[in-house]
């Protein structure tokens, strides 16, 4: 504790404006020196590298054309009828016009317009650089599409697609999205610190702050991305902003709170700031030290955007701590008590722990604790429940949530060609051995064609298999896997299968690999940070559980709302692993702020009192800032893709159970019903200052 008390009288000391200048200089300079984020405008990257299909695509390389991708042009009529000699001419003028532009590479196969076999659609593909991407891609892949559409009769319509397109789409999506986040998150964030503090100029200072934490964590987590080989891309930053910004106000939103008590015992603002500081410190540390190491656990999955977003987010926060405890004392201190005008606080002794709603509710929480329980627990358990129907796995074509493009040309491929053939599986192996591979993959259920695809200079031979089932659906996954165990055994062939529906298994296998072991230790680091703060295990236990619960209870609600109401065809991969980790690392921050709160006041008031008193004082400052951090992580629908959508539902319909349901009301009665025991092996559980006034139910 003795680094507490020299921090607080640090950075509310009569200099302590010296630390601010010091630390806005640092975040300049970082700024300044690291630059932007040039990686924002590219696609997450989900395919771990020891994956078949990545190894596929790796083995691909050694073949002619290798640094070539194909975009795709998709031409149909208006109208949806049959194609013309007119209209196959004038979609193969459109093909000309593609190849004339200074995208096209010109050492790329020049294949000519495909008639579907319907007759009612036409493809055919250009050459492009396979290196391009991100915000390059986009320009290169508009100005395909320009040339495409220049011309083109009025009767028909060309999509471009093919994986370059969906790229690009990408990339274009993401657009001035982080820019549109950051400036929707700030603003929330205004309208939610006015309502709070119902001040015209308090709201600024901690805004200010934080922004300013925002921007440094971007650069820092650009030049860790560049130290590490990790990926900084759109959806990385978007999410680490919005923990930022989150997080980093709810710790300003504790730590205000705590002034203004302390302003109300005190006449001198320093003295009030540094008691404030003392107190609410050690709390902001362990909530962000649990978030942190929660995040680095994801270090250990196997998709490389969840260990990029480990990594860069847990960065993020720790700036984040840094200038809240380190910056915003001094701002503080800087401009007195008249800052929270016009309700300035005065010194009249008012006990926050004692008044209020909070109290009220907390109070009547208590008298019937074990009917309150059971009622709020089996409203939790139902919830959790509407997970068992949630469908799980968003194909290529489903992560948009605009309109793309690249989408609606896949479609249209998949409409009028035989269902693979817009994207067919690649299978790589020796060419010694390719009479057997072919004999295999031809005998494979659910195969319509395969075609050898040429060989390469270092004995490798090349198939592309089309499927008859729709691409990234189960019975393609299922395909797939019947390819793999068919050419698995053939002696000399060391086959690999790759292509869209193969990396789309293998990130699903991933994701399925990744949750089983990663959410389990981040539970077990939760409950190692709680047991090391509190010093109990039977609270620790409880606490970890009804996280757990509300997590889960916040999922199902999230999956019926995200498929039923919004629309969406099923839950992403990765939402289940993220919103539980945001929910859980998150959720601990308000139970730190309770919890740590009730042991203070259990001494001298008991457990329960003490618990009471906790949420009396408690009570608006997580409300505020649950609503603060829901609202923050709901902005993430304005980025294009499904999965931050649905993170967004999910992890503000958790934050929302937290705020007003679990730590209001569940924990206050569990710990009724628990009593003293709950702090063991703590001395409290020993000695209480009262008997417990508990009415049970």
């Amino acid at each position: 504790m003795r680094f507490w008390d020299r921090h607080a009288a640090v950075v509310s000391a009569k200099k302590s404006w010296l630390l601010l200048v010091a630390l806005l200089l640092a975040g300049i300079a970082a700024i300044g020196l690291i630059g932007s984020n040039d990686s924002a405008g590219q696609a997450p990257n989900s395919l771990p590298d020891s994956a078949e299909s990545a190894r596929a695509a790796v083995a691909l390389d050694e073949f002619p054309g290798a640094d070539v991708a194909a975009a795709i042009a998709v031409v149909t009529r208006t109208d949806d009828g049959q194609l013309t000699d007119a209209d196959l001419a004038a979609a193969g003028a459109a093909l000309d016009r593609m190849r004339a532009t200074g995208v096209v590479r010109a050492d790329g196969p020049a294949a000519p317009i495909i008639p579907a076999p319907d007759g009612a659609a036409a493809l055919g593909q250009v050459p492009v650089d396979a290196a391009l991407n991100g915000f390059a891609l986009t320009d290169a892949v508009a100005e395909l599409r320009t040339a495409a559409k220049d011309g083109l009769p009025q009767d028909l319509t060309v999509q471009v697609t093919g994986g370059p397109a969906f790229g690009a789409d990408i990339a274009d999506s993401f657009s001035g999205a982080n820019v549109t986040l950051l400036g929707v998150t700030a603003l929330v964030v205004a309208i939610l610190l006015i309502a709070t503090y119902r001040s015209p100029v308090l709201w600024l200072v901690p805004l200010l702050v934080v922004g300013l934490a925002d921007r440094v964590a971007t650069s820092v987590g650009t030049g860790l991305a560049e130290l590490t080989g990790l990926s900084f891309d759109g959806s990385t930053s978007g999410i680490t902003s919005v923990l930022v910004f989150g997080a980093g106000t709810n710790y300003a939103l504790l730590l205000v709170s705590r002034y203004r008590d302390e302003l109300h015992r005190h006449a001198d603002h320093r003295e009030a700031l540094r008691l404030a500081v003392r107190r609410a410190g050690p709390a902001i540390l362990a909530s962000n030290a649990t978030v942190v190491l929660a995040l680095l656990v994801l270090l250990l999955a196997v998709l490389p955007n969840t260990r990029s977003l480990g990594a860069l987010a847990a960065a993020g926060l720790v700036v984040a701590a840094v200038f809240v405890l380190g910056a915003l004392p001094p701002a503080l201190a800087l401009c007195g008590r008249k800052i929270f005008w016009p309700f300035v606080p005065k010194v009249d002794e008012r006990d926050s722990a004692t008044e209020g709603i909070w109290h009220r509710v907390a109070a009547g929480v208590v008298r019937r604790p074990v009917l309150v329980a059971a009622t709020s627990l089996t409203a939790l358990v139902l919830c959790a429940l509407a997970l068992l129907g949630a469908r799980v796995g968003l194909s290529q074509t489903e992560q948009f949530r605009v309109s793309a493009e690249s989408v609606d040309g896949f479609d249209a491929l998949a409409e009028h060609f035989p269902s693979g053939a817009a994207d067919p599986t690649t299978v790589v192996a020796r060419a010694a051995a390719g009479a057997a591979v072919q004999g295999a993959l031809e005998g494979v259920d659910g195969v319509d064609r395969v075609t050898a695809a040429g060989d390469s200079d270092t004995g490798l031979r090349r198939w592309s298999v089309v499927l008859e089932a729709a691409p990234a659906s189960d019975e393609a996954f299922a395909t797939v896997e019947r390819l793999r165990a068919a050419v698995a055994g053939i002696p000399g062939a060391e086959p690999l299968v790759g292509g869209s529906d193969a990396e789309a298994l293998d990130v699903r296998d991933a994701a399925q690999r990744d949750q089983k072991v990663v959410i389990p230790l981040i539970l077990a680091v939760v409950f190692l940070v709680l047991l090391a703060l509190l010093r109990a295990a039977p609270a620790a236990v409880l606490l970890v559980a009804v996280t757990v619960l509300s997590a889960l209870a916040a999922l199902g609600v999230g999956s019926l709302l995200s498929i039923h109401v919004f629309g969406f065809p099923a839950f992403d991969t990765n939402t289940p692993l993220f919103a539980l980790l945001f929910l859980v690392a998150l959720g601990v921050d308000y139970t730190i702020f309770l919890v740590t709160r009730a042991q203070e006041e259990t001494p001298e008031h008991g457990t329960t009192d003490g618990m009471v008193r906790a949420v009396s004082a408690t009570g608006a400052v997580i409300t505020s800032a649950g609503v603060v951090l829901a609202a923050v992580f709901c902005v993430l629908g304005v980025l294009p893709l499904i999965t931050l959508t649905q993170l967004g539902i999910v992890v503000g319909i958790g934050i929302l159970l937290d705020t007003f349901l679990v730590r209001t009301v569940v924990i206050p009665a569990l710990f009724a019903i628990t009593g003293p025991r709950i702090w063991w092996p703590n001395a409290l559980a020993r000695s209480t200052a009262r008997p417990e006034p508990v009415g049970r139910a």
